[in-house]
């Protein structure tokens, strides 16, 4: 640092400090201290012979973060963050001082300065270092035991490919209820970059093996993932993966020391105020799993916080799940609709509040108090889908239905009141996984505690497309959910009819939106994806509004008819115990 420096011969821990009360420091006012952080001589000479008030008040709130009274510590905390009359010193005061526990908390308290945060220790210097060939040595040193098959299969792939050979393989599919852009598609045009994103992929399915993440850490993973998030700043996708793998091996409570001293504490927070909301999702998602002093929930790979991201004093009324048609996304998929504009709207900036996810932007602003959840499902395999030779076992709504209930109970869903929202296929799993729970006494809170469910073109009676050649429905399906979606099927039926038994028995309210426009499937193709006469459940009330089957469930504006009725929906079923 410039200037001289003044060093006193008396130093201050935080554990001597917790000792010290207003009076104490009032005493020792005559005495020079350095606080951790060697203190510039204009420093000290700013903090005088008179105790500053703010300086009592730092070691005081550093004393009660320590406190065994647990509000205290809370609030400690909280005030920590929002005192914002603390100088540059008393930061890196505090940043030394705190203990990880308080760090990961202000790291989740709104708007918190960044400057609490040490940044991540320097990681030596590695000549000729290859971020791929980093990400190989430690995928080829975990057990291929105890992982699927697709895991094996592409942690093999990603192990002997080049990336010149990576660079040129192409694929993708149509995905009904998604996006369906090809992979190739979806990564830069960096040929090494493709081969990192497959290693990271394929790390993040071992990451959610527990004995794995152990492996992950002891050999290196926690400062190599860290070094990959540090030179691929330029990549969302890259670092969204590398902190979904710090969000999973923060799921194991023996690793989280390990993890706040390689540096992620201060990445997460800074993270976590990111405009994008999938970059900031994902943050927040890592920083509750890492927080057991205020949460008691954990958020399974592919349960993802919408709102809200940090810690909050807003009680918590309701849950509102999102869930998604199969290879759709936990963000993209309630997106705002895209829209061309004039050039007159645009130089008004009419699309400058465009919400890349309506739930967070909109739902969590008209309903601060409540929980908005969205989960993903088999997206990490989205796009190899098609090429792994086990994918085909796990695409039964039964499969998921089981995966799905287990990660949502993990997370408390169940323990308040829960509104379910679903597009397309999501929403039969949403009615699978309601009539599984019924059938667990463990999960029967989940239902009793479910007050609506809201269906954006759900096919409860098949759709046509399941009749189409062999040829389109092998883009548009994999083979066990074309039979599952056939129109008039048996299972449907019966899916059908169990859901709106319970339905009635619960007094579930339900409101279906039926799209009227037909959805291009390619350049030759334009179908109505699911008809009125399938998206009407035959029970609650039906909506038909003029967009396709992908926008169905993207309204353009707040004020456009699809998002205000959600909207009174959600307020409606959920009555008086939100104050939406």
């Amino acid at each position: 640092m410039g200037g001289c420096v003044f060093i006193t011969y008396e130093v201050i821990t935080l554990d001597q400090a917790v000792t010290i009360d207003t009076q104490a420091i009032l005493q020792e006012k005559q005495k020079s201290y350095i606080y951790l952080t060697p203190v510039t001589k204009k420093e000290h000479e700013t903090l005088g012979t008179d105790a500053d008030p703010h300086e009592c008040s730092l070691w005081l709130l550093l004393k009660k973060t320590q406190s065994t009274i647990w509000t205290e510590r809370l609030q400690a905390v909280q005030d920590l963050a929002q005192n914002h009359y603390w100088q540059d010193y008393q930061y890196r005061t505090a940043a030394q001082a705190i203990d990880h526990r308080t760090a990961i908390g202000l790291a989740r308290t709104p708007q918190v300065d960044l400057r609490f945060f040490l940044p991540p220790p320097a990681l030596p210097e590695v000549e000729d270092f290859l971020i791929e060939d980093g990400l190989r040595q430690l995928l080829a040193s975990l057990p291929q035991s105890e992982v699927d098959q697709c895991v094996q299969y592409f942690t093999s792939l990603a192990l002997r490919e080049s990336s010149q050979s990576l660079a040129s393989q192409r694929g993708g599919l149509w995905c009904f209820g998604g996006n369906g852009l090809p992979y190739a598609q979806s990564l830069t045009t960096i040929p090494s970059e493709k081969v990192e994103s497959f290693c990271l992929q394929a790390l993040v399915q071992h990451s959610k093996v527990l004995s794995h993440c152990d492996h992950i850490v002891a050999n290196g993973g926690l400062h190599l993932l860290q070094r990959v998030y540090q030179l691929r700043r330029d990549s969302q996708k890259i670092q969204r993966n590398i902190v979904r793998i710090i969000g999973n091996l923060a799921l194991n409570e023996s690793l989280h020391t390990a993890i706040v001293q390689s540096g992620w504490v201060s990445v997460l927070a800074e993270m976590v105020q990111s405009p994008h909301i999938m970059q900031a999702s994902h943050a927040a998602r890592a920083l509750a799993n890492l927080d057991r002093d205020a949460e008691v929930q954990k958020y399974q790979d592919g349960v993802y916080i919408l709102n809200p991201h940090c810690r909050t004093n807003q009680p918590i009324k309701a849950d509102v799940l999102f869930v998604h048609g199969l290879l759709g996304a936990a963000f993209k998929t309630w997106r705002q609709k895209d829209c061309e504009l004039t050039e007159d709207e645009e130089s008004a900036g009419v699309q400058e509040d465009y919400t890349e996810c309506w739930p967070k932007s909109w739902l969590a602003s008209d309903c601060p108090n409540l929980r908005i959840l969205s989960v993903e499902y088999d997206t990490h395999l989205s796009d190899w889908r098609a090429k792994c030779p086990a994918e085909n076992q796990r695409k039964s709504l039964a499969y998921r239905s089981g995966e799905l209930l287990k990660k949502l109970k993990a997370a408390g869903v169940g323990d308040r009141p829960v509104i379910w929202v679903a597009h397309s296929m999501g929403g039969l799993l949403v009615k699978k996984m309601l009539l599984d729970a019924t059938k667990d006494p463990e999960l029967s809170p989940l239902v009793k505690n479910t007050k609506g469910v809201l269906f954006y073109s759900v096919p409860h009676y098949g759709t046509f497309m399941a009749e189409y050649s062999v040829n389109v429905r092998y883009l548009l399906f994999p083979s066990i959910e074309v039979k599952e979606l056939c129109r008039d099927s048996p299972a449907l039926r019966d899916l059908n009819e169990n859901f709106i038994s319970i339905a009635k028995d619960q007094e579930f309210k339900v409101l279906s939106f039926a799209e009227t426009q037909p959805t291009s499937i390619g350049p030759m193709i334009k179908i109505l994806v699911v008809p009125g006469q399938s998206a009407d459940l035959g029970f609650g009330d039906l909506i038909e509004v003029n967009v396709d089957h992908l926008n169905i469930c993207k309204p353009e504006k707040k004020d456009t008819l699809l998002y205000k009725r959600s909207l009174q929906f959600i307020r409606d079923a959920l009555g008086e115990q939100t104050l939406c």
